[in-house]
């Protein structure tokens, strides 16, 4: 049986790139009671409602902003399960605008909490960022602010029901913003040459559709507390430069402010409280009222000390070749 048969679950930040990904996913299971989108744009909630409209009985659209505690209060009445995925991200924008960046990343997680404990939410997925990992700029400082707000709310959870968990990657590729539409917009604008900003540079690869499934199943299976990262592949931004532009030259422009050259995803500190699984890892959290014996998920190894998850020493990497055979499978 599903374990979303007559539930309702609502999505912050739902008509964004993950969002549409969600929803079309979960619009798959007969069972489902509701979805609910949860966003600022007007346009996008339109645009999303006419792409899902033979699915209008089951999908509920609220205006809304993180920042606006009251209407969070309203639109989880009745709700099961949230996945926050609002946020601002654009990191040179938040740079220059870092008060905006805290009212919704900080301020705006503050809310999610309290309207979640005082709702009766089931649970709560919140969507972190490699960024939050040594933040080297303010998303990534804010994202870490909020990662931490969201495990330690499962402090004040007492004898209610409600469990709050973390799962975290970086760039989910093709998505708005990413490296892959910029190249492809390069290219098809008769672009000669590709902007790397820095030769040695790292990313790891995941899919829209990878993101789905490793939230589905902190769904299924966190307890609270719980910090899933994906188990994924590298890949260097100079090979998908060459996968999408064989021919094109690549000029080093330099690393922009806040930019890092590597992702990281576990550092060495959170090495002593990961466990391994076949397809993610999670961190457990290190806090007097979880109990590592009750909840520590079977079947997983721990990793060693000292053990670092980041997109240059990880042991799966994708060539070029195998880039160019991935590209066309993107949904864009």
């Amino acid at each position: 049986m599903s374990i979303f048969k007559g539930k309702k679950i609502l999505i912050t930040g739902g008509t964004g790139s993950f969002g549409n990904a969600f929803i079309s996913r979960m619009l798959k299971d007969p069972t489902i009671d509701r979805l609910i989108v949860y966003s600022r744009d007007e346009f996008k909630q339109f645009v999303m409602k006419k792409k899902f409209e033979k699915h209008e009985k089951k999908l509920r659209f609220f205006i809304g902003d993180v920042r606006d505690k009251t209407r969070l209060y309203r639109a989880f009445e009745g709700v099961d399960y949230v996945i926050h995925a609002a946020a601002l991200k654009q990191v040179p924008a938040l740079e220059y605008n870092p008060i905006e960046a805290i009212k919704t990343n900080i301020y705006g997680a503050e809310n999610i909490i309290d309207a979640a404990l005082d709702k009766g939410i089931k649970k709560v997925i919140a969507l972190s960022t490699d960024k939050s990992v040594h933040p080297a700029n303010m998303y990534g400082a804010t994202k870490m602010v909020s990662d931490k707000l969201f495990i330690s709310a499962n402090a004040y959870a007492g004898m209610k029901e409600t469990r709050f968990s973390v799962v975290r990657y970086g760039n989910i590729i093709g998505s708005r913003g990413s490296v892959i539409p910029f190249f492809k917009s390069l290219i098809e604008q008769g672009a000669t040459e590709l902007p790397i900003t820095d030769m040695r540079m790292t990313r790891f690869w995941i899919t829209l559709d990878q993101g789905v499934d490793l939230v589905i199943e902190a769904l299924k299976s966190s307890q609270g507390g719980e910090i899933y990262v994906a188990k994924i592949p590298s890949f260097k931004v100079t090979d998908l430069a060459k996968a999408m532009g064989p021919h094109l030259k690549q000029t080093e422009t330099g690393i922009r402010v806040g930019e890092k050259l590597h992702e990281i995803m576990i550092t060495e500190e959170d090495s002593r409280n990961t466990y391994e699984y076949r397809n993610h890892f999670i961190i457990y959290p290190n806090f007097e009222w979880w109990s590592c014996s009750q909840q520590i998920k079977t079947n997983g190894k721990k990793v060693k000390d000292g053990f670092r998850y980041t997109s240059d020493t990880n042991k799966k990497w994708l060539d070029i070749k195998t880039l160019q055979n991935l590209l066309p499978r993107l949904k864009m």
